[in-house]
């Protein structure tokens, strides 16, 4: 079973920097990617950013150029380096995995609060 657990999150002034964290605390299943979503207060999940197990990535246009995503799929571990944070990236951020291409994401943990101030 997957369990994701989520770290990294805290309270920042806008402009700053911050890296996040997914690990999987369960058993390590084969996967076809992982993700970061967001959640803001009243707004839909989105998705931030994701990485398949070849490497590619793709990112949500509102932060292309200052977030960066990486990770081992492979062993469920994944990051998300924030630079130049603003206060609309507040949210509480999960991650996500996809089994296989015909599969949507799955969340199975708990997110981590991103709160950037002005």
């Amino acid at each position: 079973q997957v369990q994701l657990v989520a770290s990294g999150g805290g309270l920042l002034q806008a402009g700053a920097s911050l890296r996040l964290s997914c690990a999987n605390s369960g058993h390590t299943v084969s996967t076809y990617a992982m993700g970061w979503f967001r959640q803001a207060p009243g707004k839909d999940r989105d998705m931030v950013a994701d990485v398949a197990v070849g490497g590619n990535t793709n990112y949500a246009d509102s932060v292309k150029g200052r977030f960066a995503v990486s990770g081992d799929v492979a062993k469920n571990t994944l990051y998300l380096q924030m630079n130049y944070l603003k206060p609309e990236d507040t949210a509480v951020y999960y991650c996500a995995v996809r089994l296989s291409p015909f599969d949507i994401y799955q969340y199975c943990g708990k997110g981590t609060q991103v709160t950037v101030s002005s």
